[in-house]
This record gives structure tokens, sequence and C-alpha cells, in this order.
């Protein structure tokens, strides 16, 4: 069960969207964490999927694949400036035109995006902020009916390279409580991606 009240959220979402113990590595390095082509294959990203939001788009890992995938645009929003300013030329040197990229503290601020209008959603790697719900309360609401959320974290039953603090790492278990069963439906219960992360998607009902 949700244990925030509204005036919880309301006050979270004062604060900045910059997540806790998120300091990035080196880019060759952070990639080499991640089985990119198995990822997204396991949480659905495909051509069947319109407009999609990434949230923290960091290195663009997933942002340019998942765009060379997908049907519609990609909304890519990041709260850190260095990060942005990185991703721009890789875009352009790919030719890629369907990335619309955005420095944006989506909590103080939202997506911007009208209610309703996206298909898919990836929460990577996030889900370890102090305002987790503030996520999923924003995915809700520009979602589709249907719409998806792509959930990976790293997990915390093994030894991993990278990831924040143990203690503040969200289980699949303590996800699945976060959700809301009169707004989402699990699609597919947490699972493990390799080498270093779970994932589950649900759906908006």
């Amino acid at each position: 069960m949700r244990q925030q009240t509204e005036e919880n959220i309301s006050e979270n979402r004062r604060k900045k969207m910059k997540v806790r113990d998120s300091g990035m590595p080196e880019e060759t390095k952070w990639n080499d964490f991640f089985n990119t082509d198995l990822l997204l294959s396991e949480l659905s990203i495909d051509s069947q999927i319109v407009d999609l939001v990434e949230i923290g788009s960091g290195y663009g890992t997933f942002t340019i694949p998942t765009a060379k995938l997908i049907h519609g645009k990609l909304y890519a929003f990041d709260i850190e400036e260095e990060m942005i300013e990185n991703l721009i030329p890789k875009i352009r040197n790919q030719q890629i035109d369907n990335i619309v990229l955005e420095k944006r503290d989506i909590l103080a601020h939202t997506t911007g995006l009208p209610d309703n209008s996206i298909d898919y959603i990836m929460l990577f790697n996030i889900l370890h902020h102090d305002s987790p719900l503030d996520f999923i309360d924003e995915a809700y609401r520009i979602l589709k009916p249907e719409g998806k959320i792509g959930i990976i974290h790293w997990r915390s039953d093994i030894t991993t390279p990278r990831g924040p603090d143990l203690k503040i790492r969200p289980k699949p278990e303590q996800i699945i409580e976060w959700i809301d069963e009169h707004k989402f439906r699990i699609d597919k219960h947490p699972f493990i991606i390799e080498p270093y992360h779970f994932g589950l998607i649900i759906s908006k009902i």
C-alpha cells in the first residue's frame, strides 16, 4: 500500500530530481555494465511503440538504441547539463531525428507532456530517488491507457561493480508495494537481467 499523503507528494515535487548517490563513472566503463540489446528486448521495447519517454538519459546508453527501435518520438530528460551536452553530438553524428532531448527537473516541473499521450516510459536505475512515487505518478499522468512502464534497477542480492548504496536500492518486492493496483497491473513480474539488474513491466489500467 502507498504510504505517502498528498501533502508529502506536493512537497517532494518541490525537491530536485537529481537522484541520491547517482554519480556516473567514465562512459565506456558505464556502458560495459549493460547488455543493452538483451535489456531492451526483455522490456518489450520494439517497433510497436510509438512515443516513449526516458527519465534520466545520462550518456544515452539506452536513448540511442531505443530511438532506433520505436516508431515515433523519444522524449529524453535529464537534470544534468553535462549529460545533455554529451548526448547532443552523438544524436547528430548518427543522424537520429526522432529524439527530443531536454534538460528538465521533472519532479519540479513535470515532463510538460499532455495527459494520456505516451505509449511507454523507461524508469531505468532511478527509483532509488528519495521520492520514487513521484516518478510513478508522473508516468501515470502521461501514459495512455494500456501504456507501459519498463523498470530496471541494480540488484542488491549480488555484488555489482556500480550502483547506489545497498541501503537505498529498491528491491523488486518494494517496487511492487509502491504500485497502486487501481492504476496499474503487472505485465511482467520481476525478472533477472544479466549481469547486474532486475526488471519488471507494468501497464496503466
